[in-house]
């Protein structure tokens, strides 16, 4: 007699991504786990269902994993106004006008905007938003989150003035005038004093933001810096099934998130985990904020900003060692990067397995990757952020320092893996894409022969692990999910076209057919 499932899949092809890249054609599901995984003809034998889905001309993979990204910035996002593909400043005030229209709120929050395809910048933003908004307080994030626009109202609700000297952060001044741009941790300043949706509001926009997840294949996903209020709204909305996606939380590094989670322990359940802190040490390059050993090429007077210092990171290493939770460092700039390997080599020995982590790794300084390796140190890259960046980044630092900057393949080989995550709202929430960026190197309109540095793109099966198995391993969680193996978590997604063999300048066609978490149907296209 065969054995019950609660689904079964036939007919398909299977990327299982387990040890050996298996390929197969079925699997059977109970209780939201995988319990085998093989031909149409073993699983069909061994299993019946109520409900079997014939799956030809279809092809699976586990569910996408972006290892880093913002879920409740994003949310956030949703209702701002979207500043994205913007000309000029102009147009971003058009765009505000008719956001202040139809929204009511006494801040005006938007993001998005990105000076480097302005033909006009360096003037003043402040004046021209004061204008139109003499009474209500602005907020415009950069499309990186590293840099805002503010004006005059929000600043003095800041308590900022000229005069003002913020560690960490940067106040543009021209001809002795603030322009109304914020770097780091002066914008922070500002970003902490604008009001905290209800509860209610931010469940509304949580579960608005997950319909897109999931409509893009992603059934996990990590977001980099969450604060303790946060996350006990997410865990109520998992319990009561409100949320389906599973979260990995990077604690903000706050006071409150380490008496709350920290000191009292990890916690974990089915679909949140939480043992990671999250430290900030630069800006970004596109704000010129990344913190480098060298000036900019396009700003010699500048090195970029060291948000928070040596002392420092040590001291919330040593909290974070003596806890057992894992350390990720944000570190752009190859500065930051030196300081933050040197910091993690004073805690991990050669051999550990405590999965430390360095966010972005953008500019590494030829004698350092190998610390990489030294320390089992997991780089944690964005590999998307690529196709935006090129445009502009040569001019930043220039051909020598280019040759090191996302360099994916010398930073894969130190440890023989590497993360993916897509940074989203400061990236694009589209995994098909970092995908895409792994292997090419190339904005999907640009001549194979303008690809940036081929030789440091990724093998399709080095970039798909680095959006499943090797996403779940960075997370403690390889044994849970990332691959489609029998007692793992039935997390998948199906496609309409062969991802492993299909041109690379088709992937952006792609169709996200379904989504599955736990074995349910949670998004179909």
């Amino acid at each position: 007699m065969k054995e019950k499932a609660d689904v079964i899949v036939f007919n398909t092809r299977v990327y299982t991504i387990d040890d050996h890249f298996s390929i197969k054609e079925a699997f059977a599901i109970k209780n939201g786990v995988f319990i085998k995984v093989g031909s149409s003809h073993s699983v069909l034998e061994q299993y019946d269902s109520e409900i079997k889905i014939d799956l030809k001309e279809r092809y699976i993979f586990p569910g996408f994993i972006d290892a880093h990204c913002h879920f409740y910035r994003y949310a956030l996002s949703l209702c701002r106004a979207n500043l994205h593909n913007t000309n000029s400043f102009d147009e971003v005030l058009e765009r505000l006008v008719e956001f202040k229209k139809q929204n009511q709120s006494e801040w005006i929050l938007g993001r998005g905007w990105d000076q480097s395809i302005w033909k006009t910048t360096r003037i003043s933003y402040k004046k021209k938003l004061d204008l139109l908004f003499p009474n209500n307080p602005v907020f415009l994030q950069r499309v990186d989150g590293h840099a805002v626009i503010v004006n005059s109202e929000a600043l003095n609700r800041a308590g900022i003035s000229k005069k003002t000297i913020i560690q960490g952060g940067k106040i543009e001044m021209n001809n002795g005038e603030m322009t109304g741009v914020l770097i780091d941790n002066a914008a922070e300043t500002v970003r902490k004093i604008i009001p905290v949706p209800s509860t209610s509001k931010i469940k509304t926009i949580l579960k608005e933001a997950e319909t897109r997840f999931l409509a893009s294949g992603l059934t996990s996903i990590c977001d980099a810096g969450l604060q303790a209020s946060t996350i006990e709204i997410i865990d109520e909305m998992h319990k009561t099934n409100e949320l389906k996606i599973r979260l990995y939380a990077i604690l903000e590094d706050i006071s409150n998130n380490i008496e709350e989670f920290i000191r009292k322990g990890k916690y974990k359940t089915n679909r949140l985990n939480v043992r990671s802190i999250k430290l900030f040490i630069d800006g970004a390059m596109g704000s010129r904020g990344a913190y480098l050993l060298k000036p900019y090429n396009d700003d010699p007077d500048n090195s970029g900003i060291m948000v928070k210092d040596y002392e420092y990171l040590k001291k919330k290493c040593e909290l974070a060692a003596d806890k057992d939770f894992q350390v990720c460092a944000h570190a752009i700039g190859d500065a930051a990067v030196r300081l933050v390997l040197n910091v993690y080599g004073e805690f991990l020995s050669h051999k550990n397995d405590k999965r430390w982590r360095i966010e972005h790794s953008q500019l590494v300084h030829p004698d350092d990757f190998s610390l990489f390796g030294k320390y089992n140190i997991i780089p944690s890259v964005q590999t998307s952020h690529l196709l935006f960046d090129m445009a502009w980044i040569k001019d930043r630092i220039g051909t020598e320092r280019l040759k090191y900057a996302y360099a994916y393949k010398y930073l894969l080989n130190q440890n023989g893996w590497l993360v993916n995550g897509s940074d989203f709202p400061f990236g694009e929430l589209d995994p098909l894409l970092g995908f895409y960026a792994a292997i090419s190197r190339k904005g999907f309109n640009e001549k194979l022969e303008q690809s940036m540095q081929h030789d440091q793109t990724l093998t399709r099966v080095e970039a798909i692990k680095a959006m499943t198995i090797w996403a779940a391993k960075s997370f403690f969680e390889e044994n849970e999910k990332g691959s489609i193996e029998a007692g793992k978590y039935a997390d998948f997604v199906v496609l309409d076209k062969d991802l492993m063999k299909i041109n690379e300048n088709e992937i952006q066609n792609i169709k996200i057919c379904s989504t599955y978490i736990a074995g349910k149907e949670v998004y179909s296209n």
